[in-house]
């Protein structure tokens, strides 16, 4: 008679198919899917996450999980007498489709004018101004003629939260150990997420909150943070500027505007101080447009889908003001 497995022989059985499975699941995790899981738990803050160079002569972007762009290809060096134009910026310029995209229509129509172009996409949704800069200064390599920086200071709060995320598993202290793993971090955000989603204030769930992280971070989003939040645009995008300028490449900026339902039902442009700011920061080779004077004569609401975010339309005006902005950065700009 066959004697059965003693209670220790079955714990250790157990125990091998477990580590198993979860070494075999470790291995396809980083063999099958490591493009996809790069940058992934810097949450925006991995400056290589999206890019793809490897390839001699060609960059990809694409789909990382810390930066999801829409999936581009393009030479690494812009071929003579073709503009490059990059547009760095959130879900606003990143658009409903990349076709749709203010900066793929811009490409379509310099293209059709006779004035060659490319304009990458690297919009990112909910990418506040730290998180834009470091996208835009990644691809400030690839030599781009202009740089178009789509400002809005309505996402601070998620870079403020993707911030203390990406820190939280720095170094090598033994609690990190375990998340060091791809896959025992995936499990163990999702779980974060499941248990603490229900305990988020309803307006941080409005934000997209993912985690406790949410909850800490707007537990001390008070006046006194926020003044420092948007301190920070200004700080970042000044250095934004600096940093394109000090390798020959033009900057035009462009104020997000929101809108709401007045007391009438009609749409109207909700306050902002990015314009003034924008403004200031003018100058022969940096430009500035602003939603609400290149959208306000249109009917609002043929253009934006919501609160914040264009339809196909209203993207084709913003591309059209651009185009015709172009002309006034000509001396730096080789777009003509």
């Amino acid at each position: 008679m066959e004697t059965p497995p003693t209670f220790r022989a079955w714990i250790t059985r157990s125990f091998l198919v477990v580590a198993g499975v979860l070494i075999i699941a470790e291995g396809s995790a980083r063999i099958f899917f490591g493009r996809s899981f790069e940058g992934r738990f810097d949450y925006g803050y991995h400056p290589n996450a999206g890019f793809d160079d490897s390839t001699r002569g060609s960059v990809r972007l694409f789909r990382a999980g810390g930066r999801r762009f829409h999936p581009q290809t393009y030479a690494a060096d812009p071929a003579p007498g073709v503009s490059r134009i990059l547009v760095a910026g959130d879900s606003v310029p990143r658009g409903p489709s990349l076709a749709a995209s203010y900066a793929k229509q811009l490409e379509d129509m310099l293209n059709s004018a006779g004035a060659p172009a490319e304009v990458w996409n690297l919009a990112v949704p909910g990418y506040g101004a730290r998180r834009i800069q470091i996208t835009a200064l990644r691809a400030l390599r690839y030599k781009p003629s202009l740089l178009v920086l789509h400002l809005n200071d309505s996402n601070e709060f998620e870079d403020e939260r993707e911030y203390r995320r990406s820190q939280d598993n720095k170094g090598w202290h033994p609690r990190t150990w375990l998340m060091k793993s791809l896959v025992f971090r995936r499990l163990h955000e999702a779980k974060t997420e499941r248990i603490f989603w229900e305990w988020l204030p309803e307006k941080v769930r409005e934000k997209s909150g993912l985690s406790d992280v949410d909850a800490e971070v707007a537990a001390s989003a008070k006046g006194e943070t926020l003044d420092r939040w948007n301190a920070r645009v200004h700080e970042i995008t000044r250095e934004t500027i600096a940093k394109a300028m000090a390798q020959g490449t033009s900057v035009l900026l462009i104020t997000q505007r929101s809108v709401v339902k007045d007391s009438s039902g009609q749409l109207s442009f909700v306050e902002s101080r990015l314009e003034e700011f924008a403004a200031s920061q003018t100058n022969r080779h940096v430009g500035m447009l602003s939603m609400r004077s290149v959208l306000q004569a249109e009917n609002l609401s043929e253009m934006f889908a919501d609160g914040s975010h264009l339809r196909a339309a209203g993207h084709t005006r913003i591309a059209q003001a651009i185009r015709q902005k172009l002309i006034e950065l000509e001396p730096r700009s080789a777009v003509r």
